[in-house]
């Protein structure tokens, strides 16, 4: 029987240690299928953050297809996605440090076939009949804005760069191919639109040269957002469509839109990256779909026509990447308290089985807190929606009327969403007695469409209400201490952080990762994808400047009188390090305590072992150093000026 300390919150002994989450924190992505063979993606930290195609052969055996020297990451839209293709053995994959497409058949060493342009390529599929690929290209062989387009290149080797096939407009995305080559269908967006404000799916038929003619435009348009069209085994075009609110699925026969399976739920998701996948067709069988319900992760069996969606029971709230092989179902899955892993669904028997586990955890599961989800109220008589994991250790009780020290999220995108996914860095700190909340608020994906628009022109308001609004729920359930509360989040997620910072007096801490702090700047200076983001979230530039300076943390640094810390990157091209610089200068000038740690070679988000282990250490330091919270682990002193 173990015996219990009595220890206060934040301040328990844990063996999730941060040299162990950082080193095998292993990130998995990109799930496909080649014949009876499984591959995917495996981001490693511990090798520098290095993107790995694994290859798994129907004996069980698994091998590293990337060798070293060579990192598989695409940078169009600089979240990347659709990495890599795979065909009859042979695969095509675009390389971190220089963007070309290598080819790798068998143990051969991969071969460029793109030339050494600033060309970058992604989502490409492979056109069997022409011995090509098919994918879009961004350009950045220009002075100015990056041009993005379709092109062919020859599978074999394209020191051309590709031929084009589509051009004309400011994004495209989801190429794909109908199974007798016949047609392409693909993604098309302008300025300031992004995919889930708005977009259009086209098709056109694919004549004897390769070259495109009778296009045609399917669905879609400036207030519909489409994603994942795909063609059945029987060349039916299928696709994703929120036109009634929600992400669900459609279909496109006899050039009529029909809708498969109307509910409440969400089969799509906000285009960060290329290549993801929700549904896939069983051979001769339902369509196999993963889909988001009351903020929980579902898979289900769809026969339009028939029975509808029969949902299939599984011990995972977590699908992604989801493909067909044969007589299975392959996706990446998980759970609050199991890793995502590369898991199949054999579709005759619908048992689960695990293919490959991003962590093996050896620690005892009573050290992991399972979140709660919790929905509360907030401004203007909204309901907003949040995941609640309390402290958690097997070992450790606080002493009576003690209440732990809350660490609020504010998830990036904003349009993305906080899931029920098994996090290292959540259990971190849970397990040494602190509360955490994920909060969706407002403009949050897996809601619905409306939901998403409460942000439109509300970022800094919305956002950071119903950040607040879920602390204030649980202090009042008596679940946080009031006076121990901070606010951390990354990209989008560390601008909602230092607003509530700077434009209200709630929370007593905060960390930001590679977060913004003033809105000008990035409207002026970030990439091409999310250069007008910000006429949605906050209103047309520059007509409404004057917004975007009221709306910027850093004009509102002088109302910020708590502690907080800065992790930036030094190769951010999405949040440059500026962002971060001036926001620390101004804290500090007001001899508020106040940190701001640098890492050299780490671009939008940590990929190296040592930095996310000095990302979880720090602001665990940090927050006992502020909050008076004895600290038991021995961690490397950070600098904190003006403590």
């Amino acid at each position: 029987m173990n015996r219990i300390t009595v220890a206060p919150y934040g301040s328990w002994k844990s063996p999730i240690a941060a040299d162990r989450v950082a080193a095998k924190s292993i990130q998995l992505a990109e799930v496909a299928a080649d014949g009876p063979d499984v591959y995917w993606i495996e981001l490693r930290p511990a090798e520098g953050g290095r993107n790995v195609i694994v290859q798994r052969r129907p004996d069980g055996t698994t091998l590293d297809r990337t060798p070293k020297g060579f990192n598989a990451r695409t940078r169009v839209h600089e979240y990347g996605g659709g990495a890599y293709v795979v065909a009859d053995g042979v695969i095509w994959f675009s390389n971190d440090s220089d963007q070309r497409i290598y080819r790798q058949a068998g143990e051969a060493a991969p071969i460029a076939i793109t030339p050494a342009l600033s060309y970058r390529f992604a989502d490409a599929v492979y056109d069997r009949a022409r011995n090509r690929l098919i994918a879009v290209r961004e350009d950045h062989t220009r002075a100015g804005e990056a041009v993005n387009t379709i092109v062919a290149i020859r599978a074999d080797g394209d020191l051309n760069g590709g031929t084009l096939l589509v051009s004309g407009n400011d994004f495209y995305a989801a190429p794909r191919l109908s199974p007798d080559g016949e047609y392409l269908a693909w993604l098309t967006w302008n300025h300031p639109n992004l995919p889930w404000d708005g977009c259009e799916l086209w098709v056109a038929h694919v004549d004897k040269a390769g070259t495109l003619d009778e296009a045609v435009k399917v669905a879609g348009g400036p207030t519909e957002s489409i994603c994942q069209p795909e063609w059945s085994p029987d060349g039916v075009l299928h696709f994703v469509s929120d036109r009634t609110d929600w992400w669900n699925l459609y279909r496109w026969r006899a050039g009529q839109v029909e809708a498969l399976c109307p509910m409440a739920a969400e089969f799509g998701q906000p285009a960060w990256q290329f290549r993801f996948s929700n549904y896939g067709f069983a051979d001769g069988g339902p369509i196999v779909c993963a889909y988001t319900q009351d903020g929980l992760g579902r898979i289900g069996l769809l026969e339009p026509g028939a029975g509808g969606l029969k949902p299939v029971e599984s011990p995972f709230s977590i699908f992604g990447s989801l493909r067909i092989s044969g007589a299975r179902a392959l996706m990446l899955a998980g759970s609050a308290t199991a890793p995502t892993a590369v898991t199949a669904l054999d579709l005759a028997t619908l048992a689960w089985t695990s293919i490959s586990e991003a962590l093996a955890s050896e620690i005892d599961a009573a050290y992991f807190s399972v979140p709660q989800a919790i929905s509360f109220p907030t401004t203007g008589g909204a309901i907003a929606h949040a995941l609640y994991y309390p402290p958690a250790s097997p070992d450790f009780a606080a002493p009576e009327g003690d209440r732990p020290p809350l660490i609020v999220r504010s998830h990036g995108g904003p349009t993305s969403a906080a899931t029920a996914a098994f996090g290292m860095g959540v259990q971190y700190v849970t397990s040494r007695g602190f509360a955490f909340v994920d909060v969706n608020y407002g403009g949050s994906s897996g809601y619905g469409r409306a939901y998403r628009e409460r942000l439109k022109g509300q970022w800094g308001v919305v956002d950071v209400d119903d950040c607040i609004n879920a602390a204030r729920y649980l202090v009042d359930k008596g679940l946080a201490d009031e006076d121990k509360v901070a606010i951390e989040g990354g990209s989008a997620g560390g601008y909602t952080t230092l607003a509530a910072l700077a434009f209200r007096d709630y929370f007593k801490a905060g960390a930001s990762l590679f977060g913004l702090s003033e809105l000008e700047i990035f409207a002026k200076e970030t990439h091409k994808y999310e250069s007008r983001y910000l006429d949605g979230l906050i209103g047309p530039y520059p007509a409404q400047r004057d917004l975007y300076i009221e709306r910027s943390p850093l004009f509102k640094a002088r109302n910020i009188s708590v502690p907080v810390i800065f992790f930036q990157g030094d190769e951010d091209k999405i949040v440059p390090p500026n962002q971060a610089e001036l926001m620390f200068d101004a804290v500090r000038a007001r001899e508020i305590p106040t940190a701001y740690v640098l890492f050299k070679g780490e671009q939008h988000g940590f990929r190296k072992a040592e930095n996310i282990q000095r990302t979880l250490e720090g602001r665990l330091y940090f927050y006992a150093k502020v909050f008076g919270i004895p600290l038991v682990d021995d961690i490397p002193p950070l600098e904190i000026e003006n403590l």
